[in-house]
């Protein structure tokens, strides 16, 4: 019992939102005959919501600062159709559409923090101005038709990495070196943080629990690697999941272990204390309002690339989806608490129930009832742990400090057993 303890961390119970993702995988993998754990599907599965999970990204760090921003749906349909405009009707050079896509998005975002940052208006009402102007706009540039977009952002949008094999290997060897990559940087993480321990000083370090842990997760990925991996010629892992993978790791890396990503938990555990302690708490809010429409716009790019045309209606509801992957990731209503690699599990977890609904048949209307009523469960689950005083159990997911429980300033991951860390010093730039 003390290696389990010692390979998983001090609580196993902080792991419940992984488990409850493998069980879904599985479960709807037998009740749909075998359909679900498939190349095609899982392929299908992340280019096809990886527009949503990097909306939830920018979203989990504005959820952290105490706000919400409702507006991100329609910034991903306006700066998607405005890139096709540009390319359609200007003339402009794929490439050069993207990047003032991006540049579109990254202003709105300014605009949007000015509000909140220099005039006190609430990121809810706020971003709710801005939902209804840039759905207004949308409809309004585009005349209600779609547009068309180039080969180029169809591959961002809906590619794969490139045809390498599959020679005796039987499967993409593009996929296979990422995957044998992937395994790599994570043996070579955890091995590397035993020893920093050992050589710090601790005492009572086993190499045991960290070489069954490098073991397990190896043996997911390279599941997973295979899965991709072995699928009909042509498909590989896809090119929107690769931009996912980077983002997460660049996010993880900015909220945890830097100090703008100290200050982001410091405001949003107690923003009074925050300014005592040197915190800019209205840069704070304005990076992190700028930030969402810029991950926002390249979600709507993603999104149009996967669709091959802009549409009006894009970006319609995705707020929604992006707000409920936070929360079912453990992020508090208060702010102060949440990963972003907790909110990819909590997106995953929507994600695979689309997919498995889908596939057994289940139609859009009810597949909204149940999604409602998982998000619901989810957090009321998380609620009642708190107010009986129990850690709270979704909030642990990836070790959040002191357990999901409001008030506090900051939050990290330690990746070599996902233990709690100390609460950073707050500091000044």
């Amino acid at each position: 019992m003390n290696v389990i303890k010692q390979v998983f961390g001090t609580n196993v119970r902080q792991f419940t939102m992984v488990f409850a993702l493998v069980a879904l995988l599985v479960g709807f993998h037998l009740a749909s005959g075998g359909r679900m754990l498939t190349s095609s599907n899982v392929q299908n599965l992340i280019s096809g919501n990886a527009y949503v999970l990097i909306l939830a990204i920018g979203m989990v760090m504005v959820i952290v600062v105490g706000h919400i921003d409702l507006s991100v749906g329609s910034v991903a349909g306006f700066t998607g159709m405005s890139v096709a405009l540009g390319i359609h009707q200007l003339g402009l050079p794929w490439w050069i559409a993207i990047v003032l896509g991006l540049l579109l998005g990254a202003l709105i975002g300014a605009w949007h923090g000015l509000w909140l940052s220099k005039l006190g208006i609430p990121g809810f009402i706020t971003t709710l101005a801005g939902m209804m102007i840039f759905r207004g706009l949308t409809i309004w540039i585009s005349g209600s038709v779609s547009v068309p977009v180039p080969d180029q952002i169809h591959f961002l949008g809906s590619g794969y990495l490139p045809e390498w094999g599959p020679g005796f290997t039987g499967m993409n060897n593009s996929t296979l070196l990422l995957g044998i990559l992937a395994i790599a940087v994570l043996a070579w993480s955890q091995i590397s943080t035993h020893r920093s321990r050992v050589a710090d000083g601790e005492t009572g370090l086993d190499i045991t629990p960290v070489i069954i842990r490098v073991v397990l997760i190896a043996a997911v990925i390279a599941y997973v690697t295979w899965l991709f991996g072995s699928g009909r010629p042509g498909t590989s892992f896809p090119v929107p999941g690769v931009i996912l993978v980077l983002l997460v790791i660049v996010y993880h890396v900015l909220t945890q272990r830097t100090i703008f990503g100290r200050h982001i938990y410091a405001v949003g555990g107690n923003k009074a204390a925050a300014a005592l302690s040197g915190v800019n708490v209205s840069r704070v809010y304005f990076l992190v309002m700028l930030n969402m429409s810029f991950l926002a716009a390249l979600a709507g790019i993603l999104f149009v690339g996967r669709a091959t045309a802009a549409g009006p209606n894009d970006g319609n509801g995705w707020e929604l989806d992006a707000i409920a992957a936070v929360f079912i990731g453990g992020a508090a209503v208060s702010g102060g608490i949440g990963t972003v690699a907790a909110t990819m599990v909590g997106g995953l977890v929507m994600a695979t129930l689309n997919s498995g609904l889908m596939l057994m048949g289940v139609g859009a209307d009810k597949t909204q009832v149940i999604k409602g009523f998982v998000l619901l469960a989810a957090v009321a689950f998380d609620v009642y742990n708190k107010s009986q005083g129990r850690p709270s159990v979704i909030g642990r997911v990836f070790g959040t400090k002191g357990g999901g429980q409001q008030g506090t300033a900051s939050t990290a991951v330690a990746e070599d057993d996902l233990r709690t860390e100390p609460t950073p010093k707050i500091t000044a730039d």
